[in-house]
């Protein structure tokens, strides 16, 4: 299972901005996708997740300006992001929970991880 992931760059503080991540190849089903993301001298921390049945789970920092959302069938999540803050500056990586084979266990995949930038 591969992750790509879309849609980084530097924007200015109020700003907005959508992240794709795409997941490909060997793919038997995927459970929950999500973004985490890791500051400089910080470590890596969720973002926000969504299960496949659409329920989502938000960092508390983030609540009301960021959405997570889904296309099960294009094995893709989103981020939409809005009133961006310059502590949203990270890399932001994607993550998928999914199984590559009928008979494989459920593993976490990450995407390498695309730079936000937010200036003040």
């Amino acid at each position: 299972v591969q992750l790509q992931a879309s849609g980084g760059g530097l924007v200015q503080a109020g700003d907005s901005l959508r992240l794709s991540c795409a997941a490909s190849g060997s793919i038997f089903s995927i459970k929950a996708m999500g973004w985490y993301r890791q500051a400089p001298g910080k470590e890596r921390e969720l973002v926000a997740s969504i299960t496949t049945g659409g329920s989502t789970n938000y960092a508390d920092s983030v609540k009301g300006r960021i959405t997570i959302s889904r296309d099960n069938a294009e094995n893709t999540v989103y981020l939409q992001m809005s009133s961006l803050k310059p502590e949203d500056t990270a890399v932001y990586y994607c993550n998928a929970d999914a199984r590559s084979s009928w008979y494989a266990n459920v593993m976490a995949y990450w995407g390498k991880g695309t730079q936000v930038t937010v200036s003040s």
